[in-house]
């Protein structure tokens, strides 16, 4: 019923608790500069400056003990059947490049949204990367049958993927629910879904079907 909790998810989950506990102990001059900031936000708030490490080191943070529970939780579920599959060495890429791809969307957006006025806000948490496992997770094992909260019905992970990013586009577009970085959730997902494509030789990489066919990883003939 649980999946078996795999080595470089393991890693991960220690790596995110780790940091979160140094960050109850270490001054705000220090954590600041760690968290994600706009482009142009330094001028605003001191230490909020934007800096290039801020992409992979927001992704370990966590706001409180209820942000980074539901981040971890949601990494073991999605995580180790993704790991069993990819690979320790495929899988932390996926992880890491989708972080990361997350985090710079949420810098372009948060830039420009500074330019118009708006004050900037830090942004941290791995939801990010944790979203993009739930892309993957629904694009393996599409068929696979799950019951996640709020939902309170059995439901296909495709389809439980389908719901999640209709509705971090609609919050995102009309900005219902302040305080939550929606852009992140997207990138993650589109991050997550390119990477995997790229893997497959499937356009905008490749052409589906005989291009490439030879090269694809045997883990990803599970579904098509």
């Amino acid at each position: 019923m649980f999946p078996r909790l795999q080595p470089a998810t393991k890693a991960l989950l220690i790596a995110n608790v780790v940091v979160f506990l140094l960050q109850m102990v270490l001054p705000d001059a220090v954590t600041t500069p760690m968290l994600l900031w706009p482009i142009g936000s330094g001028e605003m708030v001191q230490g909020g400056g934007f800096m290039p490490w801020q992409l992979v080191t927001a992704g370990f943070m966590h706001a409180n003990i209820g942000h980074i529970f539901f981040n971890m939780f949601a990494l073991w579920m999605f995580g180790s059947p993704l790991e069993a599959v990819w690979g320790q060495k495929r899988f932390t890429t996926y992880y890491l490049v989708s972080l990361v791809g997350a985090n710079v969307l949420q810098v372009i957006v948060g830039t420009l949204l500074l330019h118009q006025g708006q004050f900037p806000a830090p942004v941290l948490g791995a939801s990010g990367a944790v979203f993009a496992l739930l892309l993957g997770y629904g694009m393996l094992f599409p068929e696979h049958r799950m019951i996640i909260f709020p939902i309170p019905m059995e439901i296909k992970a495709k389809t439980l993927v389908i719901i999640y990013g209709a509705m971090e586009l609609f919050f995102a577009y009309t900005g219902r629910q302040p305080g939550v970085a929606h852009f992140v959730h997207l990138g993650g997902m589109l991050f997550g879904w390119l990477l995997i494509r790229y893997w497959r030789r499937q356009p905008p990489f490749g052409r589906n079907g005989r291009g490439g066919g030879r090269r694809r990883n045997p883990g990803f003939r599970v579904v098509k």
